[in-house]
């Protein structure tokens, strides 16, 4: 089809008026005006852009992740990186550490390299153009886009999940929204470009309807600006659109993870991460490497304990933790033991017990931390 967007399989269409993009565009931000959430990375409609390292930092943030999740770690950055000069010049464990709990942390490692990069590279501005903001790390296509009609009012197609659910139903696509990826960029570019003016508004009213009215489950179709030229609507099967996927189930992995606490010191032995790979320098309990099929032996197991903690008294935890990453699900048995506080290696440490939660432990090690702490309650 070369570069030409395959024309996908719809809905039958009942009878309705063509709306022109022009239109769309004004009755979508006309709705934003009156409904749109207050967030404390926007401002007001038709107000002068935000600043574009308020703009960057919630966009990265955002991505995957819930407004109510973000908003807490999002005023948590702020103040304690009121600036993007103040953020490049941390240290990337106090990233980390501040990072901790808002999961998928190669956006943390991005997010102080792209600080550093920009500071360095552009001097602590971030370009007002969508493709040199390409070049950032951590930004992609997607990100790219928001910032530049959110943060300089530049004409940009931002399309995300809720962008495509958006577009998906109004159309009434019949196919998943992965065979669709060109044509639902080509329908938000003709919006897009329909108006001249409040290019980041738009963008945002486009989020904002995906977010709050056509959202994945139970759309509110009666309260929603586009109803009388949506295809799903008028089908009266807008809570079936988009057509999910084919289901996959995820592969399992399996390890044992080590607490180790030292009694006389109040102490619990920690480690880093390799600065590369999945949880990329984050902090850790030691644990065996993460497999297909899970260690045969106890002797399998105390193999991989570092050699600080081969001689603690260890016992079992009954319940195993389960945490599910992007791409498969892990199983971790844990073993809890007491010992001696011995010298601890590179990139190891013994931590206070009480300091443990404020290291940049990622999801699935608080789990870990939380049984650990409810074993040693119930003794």
């Amino acid at each position: 089809m070369g570069l030409f967007c395959k024309t996908p399989e719809r809905m039958p269409v009942p009878p309705r008026k063509t709306i022109p993009p022009a239109v769309l565009r004004k009755t979508l931000l006309d709705w934003y005006n009156a409904h749109c959430r207050d967030l404390p990375w926007r401002s007001p409609p038709s107000a002068p852009p935000p600043p574009a390292y308020r703009v960057w930092l919630s966009e990265i943030m955002l991505q995957q992740t819930t407004v109510t999740a973000v908003i807490p770690y999002f005023l948590k950055f702020l103040k304690k990186w009121p600036r993007i000069e103040n953020l490049a010049a941390a240290d990337r464990e106090d990233v980390l550490e501040a990072w901790a709990g808002l999961g998928y942390y190669a956006r943390a490692r991005n997010l102080h390299q792209c600080a550093k990069t920009v500071m360095e590279n552009y001097g602590g501005d971030f370009p007002a153009d969508e493709a040199e903001l390409r070049k950032l790390p951590g930004i992609g296509p997607y990100t790219a886009a928001a910032i530049a009609s959110i943060a300089f009012d530049i004409p940009a197609a931002a399309v995300d999940g809720n962008v495509e659910r958006v577009m998906a139903r109004y159309h009434g696509l019949k196919t998943p929204l992965r065979d669709n990826k060109k044509f639902l960029k080509s329908e938000a570019e003709k919006l897009v470009f329909a108006g001249k003016t409040r290019a980041g508004d738009f963008t945002q009213s486009l989020m904002e309807l995906g977010a709050t009215l056509c959202t994945p489950k139970n759309p509110q179709c009666s309260h929603c600006p586009w109803q009388g030229g949506c295809v799903a609507h008028l089908n009266g099967i807008a809570a079936d659109l988009p057509v999910p996927p084919p289901k996959t189930v995820k592969p399992v992995r399996y390890g044992t993870v080590f607490v180790l606490f030292c009694p006389e010191k109040k102490s619990v032995f920690l480690q880093k991460r390799p600065d590369d790979g999945l949880l990329g320098g984050m902090t850790e309990f030691p644990s065996t490497p993460w497999n297909e099929t899970p260690p045969k032996t106890g002797k399998d197991i105390k193999k991989y304990l570092p050699q600080t903690v081969k001689t603690a008294e260890w016992q079992v935890l009954p319940e195993e933790i389960v945490h599910h990453f992007t791409h498969f699900t892990l199983r971790l048995s844990v073993w809890q033991g007491c010992g001696t506080e011995t010298s601890a290696e590179n990139r190891q440490s013994w931590v206070p017990a009480a300091e443990v939660e404020q290291r940049a432990l990622p999801g699935v090690m608080q789990k870990v931390w939380r049984a650990a702490l409810e074993s040693f309650k119930r003794k």
